[in-house]
């Protein structure tokens, strides 16, 4: 539950394509893609956080804070910089891909290092 956080029926002024989550898909906009909901088949309320499917393809490298923390490593590469679309030189990687100051608050009392 967040200001920044969408739901998607639609991509660039046309229905959501399959390969883009259609028909509908969560859009975190902190967060890369590969942790983002593809595609939603149904919405389940649990106690305790479920295995998801990059967690059980590698946890060691896609843990479920991958990428909020760019002082942390991916075990095969740096993250503490990032090549933009569209640019050509790299940039220092922001802490929550910029968007701490709207999203820091949910990771409080988290060890943001306890996973990649």
């Amino acid at each position: 539950m967040n200001d920044l956080t969408f739901m998607a029926i639609g991509l660039y002024g046309s229905r959501l394509p399959k390969q883009n989550g259609a028909p509908i898909r969560l859009v975190t906009p902190w967060k890369y893609g590969f942790k983002s909901i593809k595609s939603i088949a149904k919405i389940s309320f649990v106690e305790e956080e479920p295995l998801n499917t990059w967690q059980k393809a590698n946890s060691r490298e896609y843990g479920f804070y991958a990428n909020v923390n760019p002082n942390v490593d991916h075990p095969r590469w740096s993250q503490k910089r990032e090549r933009v679309l569209g640019k050509f030189f790299k940039q220092k990687t922001l802490m929550f891909n910029g968007y701490e100051k709207e999203v820091a608050h949910l990771y409080k009392g988290m060890d943001l290092r306890k996973y990649i």
